[in-house]
């Protein structure tokens, strides 16, 4: 261990820390980064009370940030891993912080990545449907796997944005999702039904695909496209536009004419003959 961490700074680090700092700090190495609006929604009742605990985080190290500069307005602070949380972390592991894998010019890298926009994207569904499980009875999110896990378990034929396991209210839904920017051509995004037929008749499992847009227009042609792709593959898709209430009436599945579904009422539209893992 890095001598600067010594037994004595070490014990006073974990009393700082609580159980939902620690959760916190897991979340936010899993996901890579994560904003304040995002944190205050998945683990806090105020965001008053949210934004001073992450800036004494910050204060202590185990958190770092950025503050990305939009063409307009301004952005909240972007909450990475910093190199004392990768410690806590590694020691709750049992492992040596050489061997856990952190590089805090790497972690921060992600500041100036061309994907940044897309993992925030994608990171704010989970971040709404983690915060709505906490808050609404009869909503759990049981599992949600990130683009790294995706590729690991599923890389051979699809490398999904996420993958997850929804409840509302007795129906539970699985589902693939892609989150689309809009840099891709709608060709290249409707071609994604192909690989996840593979994924179905590798497994004999069919998990609908749920492809969050940028824009209404942008959703009404990726609609259009997608229901002949479809019914061509046998996969089930849905399109919705990127919002705030990702479980809600959102949802436009590819065999339904001006239909939008709840994200659990999905599982209802297209019977799921089975479940993943």
């Amino acid at each position: 261990m890095n001598e600067h961490y010594t037994p004595a700074v070490m014990a006073s680090l974990a009393s700082q820390l609580t159980s939902r700092d620690r959760h916190l700090l897991r979340l936010i190495w899993t996901h890579k980064v994560l904003t304040s609006h995002q944190l205050a929604r998945i683990a806090f009742n105020d965001p008053t009370t949210a934004r001073h605990r992450l800036v004494k985080l910050h204060h202590i190290g185990v958190l770092d940030r950025f503050r990305p500069k939009p063409p307009t307005g301004s952005a909240p602070w972007h909450y990475v891993l910093g190199e004392t949380g990768a410690v806590v972390l590694a020691a709750e592991d049992g492992t040596e912080p050489a061997e856990f894998g952190y590089r805090r010019d790497r972690v921060l890298s992600i500041a100036y990545s061309q994907r940044l926009a897309h993992t925030i994207g994608t990171n704010d569904v989970f971040a709404h449907l983690h915060g709505t499980a906490r808050r609404t009875s009869g909503c759990h999110l049981h599992t949600w796997w990130t683009e790294r896990r995706c590729a690991t378990q599923w890389g051979t034929h699809v490398r999904p944005d996420a993958y997850g396991r929804w409840t509302e209210n007795g129906h539970t839904i699985d589902f693939f999702l892609e989150y689309d920017t809009g840099t891709e051509t709608i060709g290249r995004v409707v071609a994604k039904l192909d690989g996840y037929a593979a994924l179905t008749a590798a497994t004999g499992i069919t998990t609908p695909v749920l492809l969050l847009t940028s824009s209404a227009r942008r959703e009404n042609t990726l609609h259009d496209r997608l229901q002949l792709r479809a019914i061509q593959t046998g996969v089930p898709c849905a399109t919705a536009v990127t919002g705030p209430s990702p479980h809600g009436p959102v949802w436009f599945p590819h065999d339904a004419r001006n239909q939008r579904l709840r994200l659990a009422e999905l599982t209802n539209h297209w019977p799921q003959p089975g479940a993943r893992g």
